[in-house]
């Protein structure tokens, strides 16, 4: 369900994308240092953002410098760590675990069901931590699965069960910005949660899966993609607003680069994918 927050490359500087790669990779070498191998194995571009915009809200002092990695073994690659990256690698570790078992309940994914068991001890440790993030996680997956139990095809309230998963995530603390940061949260959880939802109809009209689109792509497949572009248009407007009323300066342009564009890019993929499959079948 994660993947769909990024960059969008071609659309920035070079420098700025070096900024952004220094935070993903800082985050990478945190969940590794917090978690080991198996919280690296966890990492996703979604909480990259998550750090960068409570970087620019509160403005830490970041601790620069370079390492080399699995991925990129012969070169160091710069890295940005702070107190957010720590965070972040916290809540990443939340999301993961129970994206496995969620893997393993829908899907019976023995890989994901054996992933979970490795990281059972590490999800211990957060929930210590964070006692009232991991409840509130726990609570909207738990309401996510009633829905999908009884069938529930409202989209914008199975949706919003996300949404307020990714609120709590993204209100680091009380104070004169929660409210603003909860909003974020809440609309770019259920861009996101729809957004998963919009990649997989094909595979879940085939598995049987739940998808709260199904009904729509079953009766109006004509009109399925603008359907689905009018609702994510609304979620990350919505998302986008709030953003716009925080008093970021520090890296303004990447944040909206991702908010404004980045979001899109696993979008125009899958839709482009189904029109050219479309296509194929038209001209048989």
């Amino acid at each position: 369900m994660f993947g769909y927050i990024i960059i969008n490359k071609p659309e920035i500087k070079f420098r700025e994308f070096d900024i952004y790669r220094s935070y993903y990779c800082g985050f990478c070498r945190e969940l590794k240092h917090r978690y080991g191998a198996q919280g690296q194995a966890t990492l996703s571009y979604d909480l990259t953002f998550l750090i960068m915009l409570l970087t620019g809200l509160y403005e830490p002092q970041d601790r620069v410098g370079a390492c080399r990695c699995a991925a990129h073994p012969l070169e160091k690659h710069p890295t940005r760590i702070n107190e957010y990256s720590e965070y972040a690698a916290d809540m990443n570790i939340l999301l993961a675990y129970y994206k496995c078992l969620d893997d393993w309940t829908d899907e019976h994914k023995l890989n994901k069901f054996f992933f979970s068991r490795m990281l059972s001890g590490d999800y211990r440790k957060v929930i210590r931590r964070y006692p009232e993030k991991a409840k509130a996680v726990y609570t909207g997956l738990e309401n996510i699965h009633t829905c999908e139990k009884a069938g529930d095809t409202d989209v914008d309230k199975v949706a919003g069960y996300f949404g307020q998963i990714m609120a709590e995530l993204f209100c680091y603390k009380e104070d004169p910005w929660a409210e603003t940061l909860r909003r974020i949260g809440f609309y770019l959880g259920k861009f996101i949660y729809l957004m998963d939802a919009y990649d997989d109809i094909e595979k879940d009209e085939k598995t049987g899966n739940y998808n709260p689109f199904r009904s729509v792509w079953e009766n109006d497949r004509e009109h399925f993609d603008e359907y689905c572009n009018h609702i994510l248009t609304m979620m990350i407007s919505e998302c986008s607003r709030s953003f716009e009323t925080l008093p970021i300066l520090e890296n303004i342009s990447i944040l909206r680069n991702i908010l404004y564009s980045g979001v899109w890019y696993r979008y125009e993929i899958i839709r482009h994918k189904r029109l050219s499959k479309k296509d194929e079948t038209e001209n048989v």
